[in-house]
C-alpha cells in the first residue's frame, strides 16, 4: 500500500506516553491511531457524528479489527494515518487503514463496523443517505452544498447553526444575536449531503453602495467541523456575492481566537482590538481581486 491509495489522511505525532519500554509505540496505540482517523473521516465528510447518527436513528459499532505490523513507530515520528471505506454491505462497512512514516508502511489494518439500533445494538441496513455520502467522498465528489440567498430562503438552516454556536456554545443572549440586518443581508449556508446545516455567514454593505465595501458577519461553524474547510466555503461564497455586486473590499470583525483563520484567507488586521458582547475582536480587511 502507498499513501496515494487513500483519499483520507489524518496526521499525528507520536507522544512520549505512547512509547513502551522497548522505546517503540506500544501496539494497542495503533488501534487508537486508526480510531482517531475514523473520527476525522466523518469530519472530512462534513458530518457532525453524534447529530448525524441521531438524524439517521442509528449508530455505528466496531465488529472486527485486524492489524498487521511491519515496522515500529518511534517517539516524535510524524505519522500519516490513511483510511478508506472499501465496502458497504447491507449493514456492515469495511474500512482499510494504513499508517505511514513518509512513504514507509508501518502498519496495515482492517476495521469492520456495523450499523445498528443504538438501544439494542441489533443490525440495521446502512441508510441510503449515509451510503451515498461515503460513496461520494471516496469517488472524490463534493460532500457539501453551498447556497447564497436571502433570509427568507436560508433562515431555518442559518438560524440553527447560529443558535448552536453563538447562543448555546458562546452564551450570547438571544436578543443580541438577531437583528433587522438579517432581512437585508446576503446569507451563505453550507449543508452536507445528509441535508444538515453546518456553517453560515452573512454579507452586508459597509456604508453606501459608492464605498464599494462589504462586511462579512455572523460567521458560525458547527463545533465539530471547525478546521474541516466548511468555514472557508462560507467566506468564499460571500466574497463571490460581494464581487458580483461590484464591491471592491471586504471587512469583518474577527473573534481573536479565529484571527489566524482569516489571515490564511488573505485578511489583514487593522485598528485596535475591541470587545463585542464580551468577546475580544479585531477588525480585518481584504481587497477583492
Amino acid at each position: 500500500m502507498k499513501p496515494t491509495d487513500f483519499r483520507h489522511h489524518h496526521h499525528l505525532r507520536v507522544r512520549w506516553a505512547e512509547v513502551d519500554m522497548q522505546k517503540i509505540v506500544f501496539n494497542p496505540h495503533y488501534l487508537m491511531y486508526f480510531d482517531c482517523a475514523v473520527a476525522d473521516y466523518w469530519r472530512a465528510l462534513a458530518m457532525p457524528y453524534e447529530a448525524a447518527m441521531q438524524r439517521l436513528q442509528g449508530d455505528i459499532f466496531l465488529r472486527k479489527t485486524a492489524v498487521e505490523f511491519n515496522a515500529s513507530a518511534l517517539m516524535d515520528d510524524r505519522l500519516d494515518v490513511a483510511l478508506r471505506c472499501d465496502r458497504i454491505g447491507n449493514s456492515s462497512m469495511t474500512f482499510v487503514g494504513a499508517i505511514f512514516r513518509g512513504e514507509q508502511l508501518l502498519t496495515a489494518g482492517e476495521l469492520v463496523y456495523v450499523y445498528a439500533d443504538p438501544a439494542t445494538q441489533t443490525n440495521r441496513p446502512v441508510p441510503a443517505p449515509l451510503r451515498a455520502l461515503i460513496e461520494a467522498f471516496e469517488a472524490g465528489q463534493p460532500v457539501t452544498r453551498v447556497q447564497t440567498g436571502d433570509w427568507a430562503t436560508l433562515r431555518d438552516g442559518a438560524s440553527a447553526v447560529r443558535t448552536a454556536v453563538f447562543v448555546e456554545e458562546q452564551g450570547i443572549a438571544r436578543d443580541d444575536e438577531w437583528d433587522e440586518a438579517d432581512q437585508t443581508a446576503v446569507h451563505a449556508l453550507v449543508t452536507n449531503l445528509l441535508g444538515m446545516p453546518v456553517a453560515t455567514g452573512r454579507l452586508l454593505r459597509e456604508g453606501d453602495a459608492a464605498s464599494g465595501t462589504a462586511r462579512i458577519g455572523r460567521m458560525a461553524v458547527d463545533r465539530t467541523l471547525r478546521g474541516s474547510g466548511v468555514g472557508r466555503q462560507v467566506v468564499q461564497a460571500l466574497e463571490q456575492a460581494a464581487r458580483a455586486r461590484g464591491d471592491r473590499r471586504v471587512v469583518l470583525g474577527a473573534q481573536r481566537s479565529v484571527q489566524g483563520f482569516y489571515q490564511r484567507l488573505g485578511y489583514t488586521p487593522y485598528g485596535e482590538p475591541y470587545d463585542e458582547v464580551g468577546i475580544p475582536h479585531i477588525g480585518m480587511a481584504r481587497a477583492l481581486d
